[in-house]
């Protein structure tokens, strides 16, 4: 009993300390750990196979829509980094550097990527001459380094996986609907998968990616009140394509620049996860990016029977499409309770002696702890339904928190006074001037522009900082 406790006990208290609560669940839920590497992470067997899910259900959605998977170098010339001028100072103090190769000095030292436009653009700068050679929609699955000073789990560190997408197109119009697209496919991927859901829009000028015409995010928020970047998609239009001498020949023989955009989600949604469903018994996962949907124990297992029945009961899921294991080890049935919870399992199959007597199982979600009992005769499609349940009250949980959290302001005093009570976005009417940007974040503490939203509201005339004509209505947030 005393062990039982102590478990429970390692995690702080979302309320009482939450970047501590965080920190003790990829502790306890050994999601991840740290290097040697300073700044960098080892992804242990749990969290990476949740990034593996990630990934299998996003590659899915991206071929969908034509996407084709490459791979390019890890290493950069320095001379093609510094060929687009905005992209390299954007990244300048982030760059890892190799400068020698063995015992040789290099002749030019190579950038460890921190993303990969230069290459992708070198690549086809080679390689299309032709109208038919376009559009290339082409992604990667890589891992990226930068130069963080400051580093947290998943949520910011010097190497991290992602994927970063990259195309190139005949016409601005389809560039531009590629990169509205990607927009829309990354919204409904973590809304239908991870239960989290967003506001959406396009960054300002001062928070775009370096180097893009424009870049459109999708935003989340986190329990204790602040944003998340969870993914974003740039139109760069032929500022990439310019630099590098990308051109094609059209089918009147005239030569044209392209039209290029890239677009990113990285592992910080694993942090994303964590930190909009979980509680203070650990992990919370949406069923249908959960490595394990249901993880089954036995009851009494000592008595005749029930490791048997529970296995086969195993059997019967896996064999129906479940994702499943069994907890048959020796601890006692609190701690294996408190084990799945902390893992986030969606649910657990109690099963023991009276259940096995009774043709029955109890089935126990982990958001809510109900308790549901189902026949035997019924498991493998009442829990398919109970799965679902599950996904959408987790969704529906987050949405009526993210709504609560989100407010308007008029004037500065009100927008601080509302920061400070309880975070969260608030919309607010911006001129467009980057030094009210600037004087907003200052005032509040640290609030940034998050994004516009294609849906503009009317909340005044001026804007809340300067009073002149206000240009936009703006979401704005402290972020991670």
């Amino acid at each position: 009993m005393a062990k039982e406790k102590k478990f429970v006990e390692a995690i702080t208290s979302r309320d009482e300390d939450f970047a501590q609560w965080y920190t003790d669940v990829v502790s306890k839920a050994a999601l991840c750990d740290y290097s040697g590497v300073k700044g960098c992470m080892v992804y242990l067997p749990n969290g990476y196979a949740i990034w593996e899910k990630i990934q299998a259900d996003l590659d899915k959605r991206f071929k969908e829509t034509g996407v084709e998977n490459v791979y390019l170098p890890v290493l950069i010339p320095e001379s093609l980094l510094e060929k687009e001028k905005d992209h390299i100072e954007g990244f300048a103090p982030e760059v890892a550097w190799v400068t020698m190769g063995g015992n040789e000095p290099l002749q030019e030292r190579m950038c460890i990527r921190p993303t990969s436009e230069t290459l992708f653009c070198e690549h086809w700068s080679r390689t299309v001459q032709s109208y038919r050679d376009l559009p290339k929609v082409w992604n990667q699955w890589c891992s990226v380094l930068r130069w963080e000073k400051t580093t947290r789990p998943f949520l910011r560190s010097r190497e991290f996986l992602w994927q970063e997408g990259h195309t190139i197109h005949a016409t601005y119009e389809e560039a531009e609907e590629r990169t509205i697209l990607m927009q829309k496919v990354y919204r409904d991927f973590i809304q239908e998968s991870l239960a989290i859901p967003l506001i959406a829009g396009k960054k300002t000028e001062s928070e775009k990616f370096a180097g893009a015409e424009d870049t459109y995010t999708v935003e989340a928020l986190m329990h204790d009140g602040k944003a998340l970047q969870a993914a974003t998609s740039h139109f760069f239009g032929s500022g990439f394509a310019d630099a590098f001498g990308i051109n094609y020949l059209d089918k009147n023989n005239e030569l044209h620049s392209v039209y290029e955009t890239s677009w990113g989600l990285s592992t910080r949604m694993i942090g994303g996860i964590i930190m909009v469903h979980g509680d203070d018994s650990g992990l919370v996962m949406p069923p249908r990016i959960a490595p394990i949907q249901t993880r089954v124990i036995p009851i009494a297992q000592h008595k005749e029977g029930v490791l048997e029945k529970a296995a086969e009961l195993m059997g019967t899921l896996k064999a129906a499409g479940y994702s499943v294991n069994i907890d048959d080890s020796d601890k006692s049935p609190g701690w294996k309770f408190s084990e799945q919870e902390m893992l986030g399992i969606p649910t657990r199959i109690e099963i023991g002696p009276k259940d096995i007597e009774n043709n029955q199982v109890v089935v126990v979600r982990r958001d809510t702890r109900e308790k549901i009992v189902v026949s035997m005769d019924e498991i493998t499609d009442r829990l398919g339904d109970i799965l679902e349940t599950i996904q959408k009250d987790m969704f529906d949980r987050a949405k009526k928190f993210l709504d609560e959290h989100i407010d308007t302001a008029v004037a500065m005093e009100e927008m601080i006074s509302k920061f400070q009570a309880k975070g969260g976005f608030i919309k607010a009417m911006w001129c467009g001037c980057e030094e009210c940007e600037e004087a907003i974040k200052a005032e509040t503490g640290g609030a940034s522009s998050r994004c516009i939203p294609a849906e503009q509201e009317h909340l005044s005339d001026t804007c809340i900082y300067c009073g002149k004509p206000a240009k936009h209505m703006v979401y704005w947030g402290k972020s991670y």
